[in-house]
């Protein structure tokens, strides 16, 4: 059984905290598949299906208790979204800016292995 946190009152378990590692605008690389991506949200934990999660091997499915993160993600041949564990990704340290069509709608300058978001989509 996973460590939980009961939520006093409530009978409700949230999940321990969890720190995510990277930020919105931050360029990241996977770690097994080489694909580079812009962070472009973050969930605290797994909140996909449990569909998506199921069709991962099961060897490598990872923890559902880390950040996982949605990206603007590029490989060699085209641009698509990704949805990452943290425990699967490192910083992209090339200083390459990333090539995918929703990256300019989304972000502004790039900079420092970094996208600024755009003032238009800050909370």
């Amino acid at each position: 059984m996973r460590n939980t946190i009961q939520i006093f009152g409530t009978g409700v378990s949230a999940p321990p905290i969890v720190h995510a590692r990277f930020s919105i605008g931050d360029v990241v690389k996977h770690r097994m598949f080489g694909f580079r991506g812009v962070v472009f949200d973050i969930d605290p934990v797994f909140a996909n299906s449990e569909e998506w999660y199921d069709a991962i091997p099961e060897h490598a499915r990872p923890d559902k208790q880390q950040p996982f993160y949605h990206l603007l993600a590029e490989n060699g041949e085209s641009s698509y979204v990704a949805y990452v564990s943290q425990q699967n990704l490192i910083a992209d340290d090339s200083d390459e800016p990333v090539d995918h069509p929703a990256i300019t709608g989304m972000f502004g300058a790039y900079a420092d292995g970094k996208y600024r978001l755009r003032h238009l989509h800050r909370h």
